[in-house]
């Protein structure tokens, strides 16, 4: 579980990223969940768009992802999720205490 100062300093890290997934009508697949546990394994941080078209709600999708790939939801904001992974092997983002 993140602090309220880890995830202040998450979504300060997050602020310039651009998403890098899109859920779109079809919603969290497992071929999808598969795909982000990958790219949170390499970057621990990133962000995922939600398309107009997605029939969930942001929150129901959230936290689908977070569940299926065992991550922490930093934000949403807007249409967009932040989510954080600690990397086993790829360690790049240390958090304060």
């Amino acid at each position: 579980m993140l602090t309220g100062k880890q995830k202040r300093f998450l979504r300060a890290k997050s602020h310039h990223l651009k998403p890098i997934f899109q859920v779109g009508k079809s919603g969290v697949t497992e071929n999808l969940n598969k795909q982000l546990e990958d790219v949170l394994e390499k970057r621990e941080l990133i962000k995922i768009s939600i398309l107009q078209n997605c029939l969930e709600d942001k929150y129901t999708v959230a936290d689908e992802i977070s569940v299926a790939t065992n991550s922490e939801i930093v934000q949403i904001i807007g249409n967009n999720i932040v989510l954080y992974k600690e990397s086993e092997n790829h360690n790049q983002i240390v958090l304060p205490e």
